[in-house]
């Protein structure tokens, strides 16, 4: 009875505090007024999930292991994983067309660095099908990371209800589906061959980067409107520090690039071309 009473109760305002500090260190993710029932319910749920019924005690459990999974779990509470396939939809036209320029037997790796529940990395990969065909495998791979391990398990699944992939052309939605059966009507699944193209990782890009790269092509859209200036000019060192002479960096519309003229120049909105030298 004590944790359903506990379930209409909010938060105190300190351990909120705290909850936002932890995800700003470990994430990057802004204070910002208005979030405070918010990480309130997604804490709170967290707790029951773990047993725990006090605000105090929940939070020398989270702190106690920074790295460990309840830390980690209550930060992919705390995330926010909005996507939709066909998202912006003129960078994936510009990828269609950037596949068709490359050169024959070139092989490539995209890098996807906010994938959320795979929508975008799956795109990417069935453009290449629309180009090369039954040789879109062995010339594209697209390597899809994410901070939240509960939105990469789903994207790993790829199953999709009819309604989000709607969103999409109608000869990609026929042609890279496959319709469920059973529980699962009215879901779509991503076809294998578009499937093995796509390789799933944890990354959490507020971190140190793995050894990476170099890539002709990293998409890295609608994530940074979230951080803070100082956060998003050090990201953004970052990923260029990823991709190759005259490669290119996709962020979203709303994600326009100040101050990097001396490191890439603007091709079209919210696309950036690395300086050759």
């Amino acid at each position: 009875m004590g944790l359903r009473h506990n379930e209409a109760r909010t938060l105190p305002s300190s351990v909120i505090q705290r909850l936002q500090s932890l995800a700003g260190e470990r994430l990057g993710l802004e204070s910002r007024e208005g979030k405070e029932l918010l990480i309130s319910n997604r804490a709170g749920r967290h707790m029951r999930k773990l047993g725990i019924s006090s605000p105090e005690e929940y939070l020398r459990v989270v702190e106690a292991d920074p790295e460990g999974g309840a830390a980690r779990e209550l930060l992919d509470l705390l995330t926010t994983n909005h996507t939709a396939f066909w998202r912006e939809p003129s960078h994936f036209r510009w990828f269609a067309e950037y596949l068709a320029a490359l050169p024959a037997r070139r092989t490539i790796t995209v890098w996807c660095a906010a994938a959320s529940t795979g929508e975008e990395p799956h795109t990417l990969a069935m453009l290449a099908h629309e180009v090369f065909g039954a040789a879109a495998p062995r010339r594209v791979r697209v390597l899809a990371t994410d901070v939240s391990t509960r939105v990469l398990e789903t994207a790993e699944q790829a199953i999709y209800t009819s309604e989000r992939v709607s969103a999409l052309p109608d000869r990609l939605a026929r042609r890279y589906f496959e319709p469920g059966r059973g529980r699962w009507r009215n879901h779509l699944r991503v076809g294998s061959s578009v499937r093995e193209m796509v390789h799933f990782r944890w990354l959490n890009l507020t971190g140190p980067f793995p050894r990476m790269g170099p890539y002709p092509v990293v998409f890295c859209r609608n994530v940074m409107i979230y951080f803070s200036p100082e956060l998003r000019a050090r990201m953004v060192g970052k990923l260029f520090d990823t991709i190759e002479p005259s490669g290119y960096l996709l962020v979203g519309h709303a994600e326009g690039l100040v101050g990097i003229e001396s490191v890439a120049s603007p091709v079209q909105t919210a696309v950036y071309r690395k300086r050759a030298t």
